[in-house]
């Protein structure tokens, strides 16, 4: 029967009784459906590491492909870097509050003590930001991260950090997916997980690195507030994730008053029971409860982390009863202003290497930003395994990076972390506010000023869901058709094509695209006559489509409304016409 050598395989290596019971009810019964969908293609490990659906089978999240995940893992380091500089500076691991988030944690480091690398296992679960601090501020190899982000309640996953502090890049990717399939066989000590209290190879970096982030964190804050505990109230929720005790204490280090928890949600709770999805970026649908905690207490801000409190998503009262749900580039914006000021506060007129980062798919905001004040934008791919490494590359050559960030309420301020993180985004945009507040005036009124300066940068985001990987790739292989790709968007002309999957930009003179190639994942990007840009894209961590839209006009030129209008119409013309959601069977995430 297919698939019976990778079963029994299977069945020779797992020694967890739940899993092991799963596969074998499956074999069975002969279902063969769910047999190809088990075991039909190993996960890939990509630059972001693994991420599905826990369960049995070589494509789910579990114990043994866990434990043959670090297998490889130590084996590419010690390749890479030789046993004496991995035993010398050891692997930071951390976990979130999933679901065998903390099991699966501790078979990474059960996989790795075996091999005499020494681990510093985080004895209680942690924000993503704090691992990867962690390797910074330990001189780690490497940092193994346990969550799933905002993935749905079923998912987990396993992020990789570099001895850099920054996410991977290829080639290493390939290179430890090839090491995880040499090692496919546990080693007679990786279930055993008993040593790990008593292990002289075991330590927890707790302690020392919530200090030692905090006490970081602390040096970042504006020197020109000069009363901290002013208005506004702010609600916040961690969406049933790590949250609440991490920015109790970053807001603490940053002296600013603490906040009014959204009592349904201030517990991690795996189950996420009272949202539909655990992502903040969602919009309104997310906020609900805690637009309604606000309403109850009259305070006029909220703060949402998602469960692994890398990303913020941030919501102000509006005159009346409505509310308004920053977008991630309309915090891009806000954050990029407020960086900007801090560093001229500090006596730093000098903007000639001062950098700000972002991504191809986020607003055209900081780069106009930088057109008129005088510092410097680099455009980047998606992803802060892209904007970190940038960072580093940049900081190395002696600037000054003040700010990153992506449109998906990803940001990196004050290079603490070289990643995004939720936790000093918080405190930071906490901080903007009382100033802000102090002044008579609103996050919402300063956006508004910034575009008033640099001109409107509106911006639409939002996906389709598509689980069939063969669909995805007749929608784009239609696109290019040879190289021939669409020439008009509705009414529309298209003046150029960025096709980043296959290195093609229609600007440029070589016709080479000059970001790198990402074969495995596909981005197309449509330059239109009426000064929108389209963006199409796939997901590396979720079976979405994702649509990016912006247009932008000058200060005083054209009615927001108006422009909204056109912005909308673009994207319907776009979405049907490049996609057809119908006939491919998409659905379609309203935010």
């Amino acid at each position: 029967m297919e698939f019976q050598a990778r079963v029994e395989e299977w069945l020779r290596y797992d020694r967890n009784k739940v899993t092991r019971k799963e596969v074998t009810e499956i074999w069975e019964e002969g279902n063969s459906v769910e047999l190809r969908n088990r075991f039909g293609k190993r996960m890939s490990f990509g630059t972001a590491g693994l991420r599905a659906t826990m369960g049995a089978g070589y494509t789910r999240i579990n114990d043994l492909t866990v434990i043959q995940t670090t297998q490889g893992l130590a084996v590419y380091l010690i390749e890479t870097f030789g046993k004496k500089e991995v035993v010398e500076r050891g692997v930071v691991v951390g976990f979130d509050t999933r679901h065998n988030s903390e099991r699966f944690a501790q078979l990474v480091a059960a996989v790795l003590i075996g091999k005499d690398i020494p681990v510093s296992l985080f004895s209680h679960y942690v924000p993503t930001p704090y691992t990867a601090y962690a390797v910074k501020k330990l001189k780690a190899i490497a940092g193994v991260m346990i969550t799933a982000s905002h993935n749905p309640k079923e998912d987990n996953g396993y992020k990789l950090y570099w001895c850099n502090a920054a996410q991977i890049l290829s080639p290493h990717d390939k290179a430890i997916s090839e090491a995880i399939v040499a090692n496919l066989e546990p080693w007679s000590w990786s279930w055993d997980t008993s040593s790990i209290p008593t292990s002289p190879l075991i330590s927890d970096p707790y302690a020392d690195i919530s200090r030692a982030y905090n006490t970081e964190l602390a040096s970042i804050g504006s020197h020109f507030i000069t009363n901290r505990s002013i208005p506004p109230e702010v609600v916040y929720t961690p969406m049933h994730g790590v949250g609440t005790l991490f920015v109790q204490l970053a807001m603490t280090a940053m002296s600013l008053p603490l906040f009014t928890l959204v009592p349904e949600q201030s517990e991690p709770d795996p189950d996420f029971p009272t949202v539909n999805f655990p992502n903040p970026e969602e919009g309104k649908a997310a906020l609900d409860i805690a637009t309604k905690t606000a309403d109850e207490k009259g305070i006029p801000l909220i703060l949402a982390n998602d469960p692994d409190a890398d990303r913020l998503a941030v919501a102000e009262k509006e005159p009346g009863e409505a509310w308004h749900v920053f977008s991630g580039n309309d915090l891009g914006a806000l954050f990029a202003w407020w960086a900007l000021k801090n560093y001229r506060h500090n006596n730093k007129t000098d903007l000639s290497n001062v950098y700000m980062v972002s991504t191809a798919v986020s607003s055209q905001i900081i780069r106009s930003m930088a057109l008129k004040e005088g510092f410097k934008f680099e455009e980047t791919l998606t992803g802060f395994k892209w904007m970190g490494n940038k960072y580093l590359e940049l900081t190395a050559a002696g600037n000054d990076v003040i700010f990153v960030y992506e449109e998906a309420i990803g940001f990196m301020y004050g290079g603490i972390v070289y990643d995004k993180d939720g936790i000093s985004a918080s405190v930071v945009i906490r901080e903007m506010a009382a100033w802000l507040y102090e002044k008579e005036s609103t996050l919402s009124q300063q956006l508004q000023e910034i575009y008033d300066t640099y001109g409107y940068h509106l911006s639409r985001t939002s996906y389709f869901l598509c689980y069939q990987p063969e669909t995805i790739i007749k929608i784009f292989t239609r696109l290019r058709k040879d190289g021939e790709y669409p020439k008009t968007c509705g009414s529309y002309k298209v003046l150029n094509v960025r096709d980043v999957t296959v290195g093609y930009d229609s600007s440029r003179g070589d016709k080479k695209c000059i970001h790198p190639l990402t074969p495995k994942s596909e981005m197309i990007t449509f330059y239109l006559e009426n000064n929108c840009t389209i963006t199409l894209r796939t997901s590396g961590t979720e079976p979405k489509i994702k649509y990016y839209g912006e247009i932008i006009k000058e200060p005083g030129i054209g009615t927001k409304d108006k422009l909204i209008e056109i912005l909308l119409e673009t994207l319907n013309f776009c979405t049907e016409d490049f996609l057809q959601p119908k006939a491919n069977n998409l659905i379609h995430q309203e935010k």
